[in-house]
């Protein structure tokens, strides 16, 4: 019944480890709350969202998730194990800042979820995280928890890039959009073909224009819903970061259009 009970795992059941694991990386740790409030956190994707904990043996505590929603009156988690009731798993909100937060045990990557929000008017709105790593394939609109594994394989690009002078070496940049360059291909199969193209090109860097999580298709990307998560429409975060990984050992540079 302890899921019913704001989601939290006894303490009493909590190694040291795992009980300052749990408290250093939570919003309401300073000095995040205090720059959070302000408006100056600049890494709020290390705090807000879906955050899998483990202990030190790497075995599973759970999910911290956080949110910030101001005029929220309240706050639910609703996610693929309390059958997406916003009664089940109310959050808890930090003070005055609009900052709401959940710890739910045992909760695994690769659940869905979203965050029930009643506005100050009463009325009750399912939202995406838009601080999640990962999204259900659009017109889907859930998040995903999401924990990555993945081994970059880049230090030769990354060695190089700390010694490069805008200055003085050549760039030619060449901009494009994943879903219309090839339709149909996935970020791995993007990793070859686009490779092969750029290079054969002269290009030095790929720009890409938006490739965070979007709804609308036809928006090319500039309609983001979720800032952390490359769009499912072509495989899986790890899939992308294998593409990035594979243009960066053909010695290309990425950049990404931030919208």
């Amino acid at each position: 019944h302890q899921h019913r009970h704001g989601g939290r795992l006894p303490l009493r059941l909590l190694s040291r480890h795992q009980l300052r694991e749990l408290h250093t990386r939570r919003p309401h740790c300073e000095p995040h709350r205090h720059l959070i409030t302000e408006g100056r956190h600049e890494n709020l994707w290390s705090v807000l969202g879906a955050h899998v904990r483990r202990d030190e043996n790497g075995e599973l505590i759970g999910t911290a998730f956080a949110v910030w929603a101001p005029n929220a009156r309240n706050v639910s988690l609703i996610c693929d194990i309390n059958f997406w009731d916003r009664k089940t798993h109310p959050m808890i909100p930090l003070g005055s800042n609009g900052l709401w937060e959940i710890f739910i045990p045992d909760l695994a990557p690769g659940t869905k979820y979203k965050f029930a929000i009643e506005g100050r008017d009463g009325r009750w709105v399912d939202h995406a995280d838009p601080m999640a790593r990962q999204t259900e394939v659009p017109p889907l609109t859930a998040s995903i928890v999401n924990e990555s594994n993945y081994q970059w394989s880049d230090e030769a690009w990354l060695t190089e890039r700390s010694m490069y002078q805008p200055w003085r070496s050549p760039v030619s940049i060449y901009e494009v959009h994943l879903g219309s360059w090839k339709p149909g291909l996935s970020y791995r199969e993007l990793a070859r073909d686009l490779s092969e193209y750029v290079l054969s090109q002269g290009f030095t860097h790929v720009e890409f224009l938006p490739v965070t999580e979007h709804p609308y298709s036809p928006s090319w990307g500039y309609q983001v819903t979720s800032y952390f998560a490359p769009t499912s429409r072509f495989g899986t975060p790890d899939d992308f970061r294998y593409l990035v990984d594979e243009l960066h050992r053909q010695g290309i540079g990425v950049l990404l259009d931030w919208v």
